[in-house]
């Protein structure tokens, strides 16, 4: 293991509870595993897997507030729910407190809830990851989503996204609009390859 990683491994261990760290390092080691299997640098992917939750344990008005002192901007939809700030504010403590410069894993790190249309490879590693890491065990469908992840990446957001949605239209969670959005474009991507085939 590098020592940036060690040091990251550490500084996790430091602010997420048990849980969350166990968490952490299901989705570092599904991320490496995922980027092997499709020629992704395994290094990138396991630091944006580490930090990808590195604001998950901080309170909602924590969150905010970072925001808010940090100039990052927050949505009607987040302020209601701040929750769903942890991606933003991890993304911008990985660049300032944790030091990565690579601007896709801190893309990764933002997106990594919600997606975004055309995902990079390593974006859509991250959002996968977190989803299928071990550690999981609620998520309906989890099996095909893991199986799927390996064969088809494409195939296995759009899946993952659907579920995602069905499950927020089924209780009273608000849904960030981005995931919708995402979700269309996935669909959309894949009836269009299949087409192709």
């Amino acid at each position: 293991m590098s020592d940036i990683l060690k040091k990251l491994t550490k500084e996790m261990q430091k602010v997420q509870d048990p849980k969350r760290f166990t968490h952490t390092l299901g989705v570092e080691y599904t991320a490496a595993a995922l980027a092997m299997r499709y020629s992704e640098d395994v290094e990138r992917a396991q630091i944006a897997g580490l930090l990808h939750d590195c604001a998950k344990c901080m309170g909602n008005d924590k969150l905010l507030s970072a925001c808010e002192k940090h100039h990052i901007p927050v949505t009607d939809v987040e302020r209601r729910n701040p929750y769903l700030l942890h991606a933003k504010v991890g993304s911008y403590l990985a660049k300032e407190e944790y030091k990565v410069e690579d601007p896709e894993i801190l893309s990764a790190i933002l997106y990594h809830t919600t997606g975004h249309p055309n995902m990079t490879l390593l974006e859509k590693i991250i959002f996968t990851a977190d989803y299928i890491e071990p550690g999981r065990k609620q998520a309906p469908n989890l099996k095909i989503i893991r199986q799927m992840a390996f064969i088809d990446l494409d195939a296995a957001v759009k899946k993952i996204l659907e579920d995602t949605l069905d499950y927020l239209r089924s209780g009273d969670g608000e849904m960030d609009p981005m995931t919708e959005e995402t979700y269309q474009y996935y669909k959309n991507y894949n009836e269009n390859k299949k087409s192709e085939e």
